[in-house]
């Protein structure tokens, strides 16, 4: 970290992505893990889901309930650390309880392609500061709770 509380670009990423990336995407097999299980993230985890699953609510919630609040809250946090201000209806995440299959399917691949955008905002960011440390630190904690929230209704759906 220097004089002006910024840490180096490549110094904040080495550590971020690589629990960015178990998040989504699993641990490599043979490697260390942060999670209990190896494999896991959220795109494996959803990829073996069906839409009549995901739609199952279990105690009120569904799993595709917590799938599009996750990528919800990706899409506005990668807004915020590219600048914007206005405030979020939060609620408005909330709003899918159930799916198609051919809904279910768009939905997976909307949250990939928040997992690049937020990928690509991470490269893109020059300077890391309290703001943007605090949103990308929040991204990784937040998805990991609704990673462990689907797993846990997954478990139910059987």
């Amino acid at each position: 970290m220097n004089d002006n509380n910024f840490i180096s670009k490549e110094d904040f990423l080495k550590d971020i992505l690589v629990i960015l990336r178990e998040t989504f995407e699993g641990s490599p097999e043979g490697q260390g893990s942060a999670y209990l299980d190896h494999g896991i993230g959220v795109l494996p985890t959803i990829d073996k889901l069906s839409a009549e699953q995901v739609s199952r609510a279990i105690n009120g919630i569904s799993i595709v309930a917590h799938t599009e609040h996750a990528k919800f809250y990706l899409d506005r946090l990668t807004e915020f650390m590219k600048g914007r201000t206005e405030k979020v209806n939060w609620e408005q995440s909330w709003l899918i309880e159930t799916v198609s299959p051919e809904e279910w399917d768009v939905l997976r691949d909307a949250v990939r392609k928040s997992y690049d955008n937020v990928l690509r905002t991470f490269a893109e960011i020059e300077t890391w500061n309290q703001d943007n440390i605090g949103d990308a630190v929040a991204i990784v904690a937040h998805t990991a709770y609704h990673l462990g929230a689907i797993r846990q209704l997954a478990k139910a759906t059987k």
